[in-house]
């Protein structure tokens, strides 16, 4: 398990508490100014705003590390995992498309 997939686990598991009627998931952002990959934990009870708490920022800005991070990071967690800054990119090792639906602030 690399270092960033560490204290990405560690600080997610402080915040994930398990309430009922709210979603958690995972968002990570693609840094194209810094390049450099940022990772949020979100959480939303339900008719309460979104929290979004930023976890950590990985700072090799590789396709291939970071998709070595999130296999290690979805062995650890089964919470969903959302991209934001990847249109158009492909996974080194699948060749599968990123993000499949462009958001509307990109």
């Amino acid at each position: 398990m690399t270092n960033d997939t560490k204290l990405i686990c560690q600080r997610m598991d402080l915040l994930f508490k398990r309430l009922a009627r709210t979603k958690y998931w995972l968002q990570v952002v693609n840094d194209h100014y810094d390049h450099s990959y940022n990772v949020f934990f979100n959480s939303q009870r339900k008719y309460e705003r979104l929290k979004s708490i930023p976890l950590h920022t990985i700072a090799t800005y590789d396709l291939s590390y970071l998709e070595k991070v999130l296999d290690e990071l979805r062995t650890h967690t089964q919470l969903t995992i959302e991209f934001e800054g990847f249109s158009g990119q492909l996974w080194p090792g699948s060749q599968r498309l990123i993000e499949k639906v462009k958001n509307h602030y990109e």
